[in-house]
C-alpha cells in the first residue's frame, strides 16, 4: 500500500505542477492519500493517463513497425552483418567491429580487454540504437553510423589500416566478399569500395533497434512497467533530467557540458581530465562538452560516462543529480529513477549475432 500511496502522491504533484489552476483535482488527490480505502479505479486511471500524457510531451515511443531501415536491401544488411563480425578485415587480423560492440554486453565492451587488443581512448558507447542519435561518439564527430563505419577503417581504435586502399585490398583478397558485394550493389562494376563498406555496415546497424517496456507503456499499456518505475519516471521528469535526456533515445540529441555545477573529475575521480569537444573544435564554449548519452539499455552497459570512471548505475544517477542539476538525490530518489531506467532495456535483435 505504501508504494501505491507514494505513486499517487507523485502523480498528484505532477498534475499540480502542470495544472496549477485545477485546485479541486489536487485536493481530491490529497484526500485519496489520507484515505487510501477511497481510491477508485476511475481516478487511478485518470492519474495514470496524466503521467503518460506528460511523458509523451518529452519522449517518443520506439515502435518496431516504424524502424525499418530505409532504402537498404536485405543483401546489404546481410553483407553488413558479416563485415561487422569479421576479424580478417582488420590490419592485425584480430579486430572486428564486434570486438568493441559485443552482443553479450549490449553492443558495448567488456572493460577487461583481451591481450593484444587496443584499449579505446574513451568508454565505448553501445551500437544499439546508435542510428537514432543526431551524431555519434562522445565528441559528436561522426554524423551517422555510415560515417563512423568509414572512419573505423583507418582509426587506431578501429580496424587500424594505414589507408582506405589497404583496407579494401584486404577485403578483395577474400573471394567470398566479391560475391557478397556484387549481390548487395548489383549496379556497381567495382562494388568493393570504402563507401559501399560504410553503406553495408550502416544498413546492418540500422536494424539494431531495441523497443522496450517503456515504449509499451507510452503506447498505452499501464502494466508494462512497475509502480516503482512510474514513480521513477515522475521524479526523472520532475527534477529536470529531461532537459538533456529526452526524445526517442532518451538522450543522444544534444551537446552538454559535463559538470555544470562542479568539475566532473573531482566527483567521478577520473584519472584524466578530458576537455571534450574542445579537443575537436578548439572553441572555449566547448570545454568539457560532450554529446549527451542516450539512455536506452543503460542498465546493461556499465561502466558509465565518457571515461568509464563510474561502475554502477545508482552511483551515476547520484553524480548526475549533483553536478548537472545541483541536487542531492535521496536513496529513495535514486532507487526509483534506477527502476525507471531499467524499463529502457529492450530485447537484443536476433540479427545481432555472428552469422
Amino acid at each position: 500500500m505504501k508504494g501505491k500511496i507514494t505513486f499517487y502522491k507523485e502523480l498528484c504533484l505532477l498534475t499540480y505542477r502542470n495544472k496549477r489552476r485545477q485546485t479541486r483535482k489536487y485536493l481530491i488527490c490529497c484526500l485519496l492519500l489520507v484515505i487510501p480505502g477511497l481510491i477508485k479505479v476511475a481516478i487511478a486511471e485518470d492519474q495514470q493517463a496524466e503521467l503518460r500524457k506528460q511523458a509523451l510531451t518529452v519522449f517518443t515511443s520506439l515502435r518496431a513497425d516504424t524502424i525499418a531501415p530505409q532504402g537498404s536491401s536485405l543483401a546489404q544488411i546481410s553483407l553488413g552483418r558479416v563485415l561487422f563480425f569479421d576479424k580478417r578485415i582488420s590490419a592485425s587480423g584480430k579486430i572486428s567491429c564486434a570486438i568493441c560492440h559485443q552482443p553479450e554486453f549490449y553492443g558495448s565492451m567488456d572493460t577487461s580487454l583481451d591481450a593484444g587488443n587496443p584499449a579505446p581512448s574513451r568508454n565505448v558507447q553501445t551500437v544499439l540504437n546508435a542510428s537514432l542519435n543526431f551524431a555519434n561518439n562522445w565528441y559528436g564527430d561522426q554524423t551517422s553510423v555510415e560515417n563512423q563505419a568509414l572512419t573505423s577503417l583507418v582509426s587506431e581504435s578501429g580496424l587500424g589500416h594505414a589507408s582506405q586502399a589497404s583496407a579494401i585490398a584486404k577485403i578483395k583478397a577474400i573471394p567470398t566478399y566479391r560475391k557478397l558485394f556484387s549481390a548487395a550493389f548489383p549496379n556497381n562494376p567495382d562494388p568493393v569500395t570504402p563507401q559501399n563498406w560504410a553503406v553495408a555496415i550502416g544498413a546492418f546497424e540500422r536494424t539494431l533497434i531495441t523497443p522496450s517496456p517503456f515504449d509499451d507503456y507510452l503506447a498505452g499499456d499501464d502494466q508494462a512497467i512497475s509502480v516503482e518505475a512510474k514513480i521513477g519516471l515522475s521524479r526523472f521528469m520532475g527534477i529536470g533530467c529531461i532537459a538533456c535526456h529526452n526524445g526517442v533515445g532518451i538522450g543522444g540529441g544534444s551537446y552538454q557540458k559535463f559538470g555544470i555545477w562542479e568539475d566532473y573529475w573531482r566527483v567521478t575521480s577520473s584519472g584524466q581530465i578530458d576537455k571534450g569537444r574542445f579537443n575537436l573544435t578548439h572553441d572555449e564554449n566547448d570545454l568539457y562538452v560532450f554529446r549527451v548519452a542516450d539512455l536506452r539499455n543503460v542498465k546493461m552497459t556499465p561502466p558509465y560516462f565518457h571515461d568509464g570512471s563510474v561502475q554502477t548505475l545508482p552511483q551515476a544517477v547520484r553524480i548526475m543529480g549533483r553536478i548537472q542539476l545541483r541536487k542531492t538525490l535521496s536513496d529513495e530518489d535514486v532507487k526509483y529513477i534506477v527502476a525507471f531506467l531499467g524499463t529502457l532495456t529492450g530485447k537484443l535483435p536476433d540479427i545481432f549475432s555472428p552469422p
